[in-house]
């Protein structure tokens, strides 16, 4: 591939991969002996996309997958992106009321579950908001809350009520004739969107971000060109695939490069061990949290790590002692941080190999390839020089479509002149490389989730007795931040702590459930009326005093 943007769909990728290497192993599960060569894995794709022909699956269809890392996961996106069906990413840790909200905004056509995860039965919960799957038959589903649902998938063998499992999926294949298939892949364009991933704002509910086969294909190619990649290397991802980072950072950069993709079915530091271990990894991704997990195992000096070369650190800042360890004793010599967000397919600035300590650790690095990037005052738009704090804004090929059915949202987000505002606060300095140094959203990042306050005080308010509610990050030693909760009771209430994590468990996400609670009398304001969120923060400190803690600042 030459240093200029390609105009190629997901499936052509994968098909110049196979052509290429077709022997060399694409996808490796160590847990359960599972291993793929690339004509292999092609011919499980094709067989895949045409059992969904089959069943009627159209262009332009999206088709939600709600698992964790199963082997059929990576299948399903060049699957999906073959037949010119959307593929749309669902947070793992969605609970009843996220999943339905999802379904309805992206007005989903067709989806794939597991049995479940954690303390959530996927299955359950698809019956409890679909019921008519155990009455209809299959292929002829009307749901009344969901009305463009039409089919629901088992990502397994096992045979479920309304369901159709992997294997007959995998025999409707059949019935799809090669030049049917070669004709629906002729009608795609790489300007086509092919993913979807829900990302919540600091206006409430999720928004569906609408990447296209020319967005992420581009992105997660340089991705894997900064870290050197090649048909040799052996990347190890414990990464969820459902986030960018696992399914662009991660399967598309090792995939444009050929390389093989060692894939954990979730994050454990003893599997990622053996992981890069038995399958000799050249490269390990992680957020900084994980790399902490794996050093700080007791078993950690029974491994053999001289394998590995790159990877990358990202999802929140690194702190410079746990770089350093990654560097001298885990042999990550090459490893980059990585810097964007899912409107941006998602990088925007990464460090190379060749940069020192300073800069790995200080900065995000510097603007990729064929974007755009420049720092302007958040009130005045206008655009700021070297060393100056601003917003981060980008331009290039790497923007997203926009939010689906959401034109208000997207009018925000991407200017009349094309540049995609971050939100988040940051310097450039005169060599070019980008520090962050704050965020103009309220976000709270834990352990390198995304957790956007407004949505979860949008959910508590739904709580009897309490009559305000402001969410903020309270740092943490352990994840960075975690979610604390501010709230003024109605009066007469007797709410408690308690009372507010009850209403939470099973309704949102675990990782957004407040862990802090403190029941307040005001909240600190600016003159204009303004609730000062950083001032909560501060107050966080006194509030929630402990072991799990850190100041507001650092160390």
């Amino acid at each position: 591939m030459s240093d200029s943007l390609r105009e190629v769909t997901l499936g052509q990728l994968l098909d110049e991969a196979i052509e290429a290497h077709p022997d060399n192993e694409a996808i490796v599960y160590v847990d359960r002996n599972l291993r793929m060569t690339y004509r292999e894995f092609g011919e499980v794709v094709d067989s895949l996309a045409k059992g969904l022909m089959a069943l009627g699956v159209q262009k332009g269809e999206k088709v939600a997958v709600w698992a964790t890392n199963v082997p059929y996961w990576v299948a399903l996106q060049f699957a999906t992106a073959k037949i010119g069906a959307i593929l749309l990413t669902v947070n793992t840790n969605y609970k009843q009321a996220e999943l339905a909200y999802l379904l309805e905004q992206s007005e989903t056509e067709n989806i794939f579950i597991i049995d479940g995860y954690q303390d959530t039965d996927y299955l359950q919960t698809m019956y409890d908001l679909v019921p008519e799957l155990k009455e209809q038959k299959r292929g002829e589903l009307k749901s009344k809350r969901f009305p463009d649902l039409r089919r629901v998938f088992f990502l397994g063998p096992e045979k479920h009520r309304g369901l159709y499992s992997m294997p007959e999926v995998m025999g409707m294949a059949a019935m799809t004739d090669d030049d049917a298939y070669k004709e629906r892949q002729a009608q795609l364009d790489p300007h086509d969107v092919v993913n979807m991933q829900y990302t919540s704002g600091t206006t409430g509910f999720p928004k569906g971000v609408m990447l296209t086969h020319y967005n992420i294909g581009n992105n997660g190619y340089y991705i894997g060109a900064n870290q050197n990649f090649s048909h040799r290397d052996r990347l190890c991802l414990p990464v969820p695939l459902f986030h960018c980072f696992g399914c662009v950072l991660g399967v598309l950069a090792a995939v444009s490069h050929s390389a093989t993709l060692v894939i954990l079915e979730k994050f454990d530091p003893v599997q990622v061990m053996t992981s890069v271990e038995t399958e000799r990894c050249t490269a390990l991704y992680g957020v900084p949290t994980m790399f902490i997990a794996i050093l700080d195992h007791p078993l950690f000096d029974k491994f053999d790590f001289s394998s590995l070369r790159t990877g990358i650190m990202a999802g929140s800042p690194c702190p410079v002692h746990i770089m350093r360890k990654v560097i001298d004793q885990m042999h990550m010599t090459e490893i980059t941080i990585c810097y964007g967000l899912t409107e941006a397919s998602p990088v925007i600035t990464q460090t190379l190999p060749t940069d020192d300590m300073q800069r790995r650790t200080e900065t995000v690095g510097k603007v990729m390839p064929h974007i755009e990037m420049k720092i302007v005052d958040p009130e005045t738009n206008e655009t700021l020089g070297p060393g100056e704090q601003g917003e981060l804004c980008c331009r290039g090929y790497n923007v997203m479509k926009g939010y689906y059915n959401n034109e208000e949202a997207t009018a925000k987000a991407i200017d009349s002149d094309n540049w995609l505002h971050s939100g988040d606060l940051g310097v450039i300095d005169e060599s070019g490389y980008l520090a962050i140094t704050g965020r103009h959203k309220d976000m709270i990042i834990r352990g390198g989730e995304n957790i956007y306050p407004r949505e979860i005080e949008e959910f508590l308010f739904g709580l009897d007795g309490v009559l305000d509610v402001q969410v903020a990050g309270v740092p943490s030693r352990k994840y960075g931040e975690e979610v604390g909760a501010f709230i003024i009771k109605k009066k007469g209430s007797d709410l408690t702590e308690d009372d507010v994590r009850d209403f939470c468990r099973g309704q949102i996400a675990w990782h957004k459930i407040p862990k802090h609670v403190a029941f307040v009398d005001s909240y600190p304001m600016t003159a204009s009326g303004k609730i000062q969120k950083y001032k909560l923060q501060e107050m966080s400190v006194e509030l929630f005093p402990g072991e799990d803690r850190i100041p507001v600042g650092g160390e």
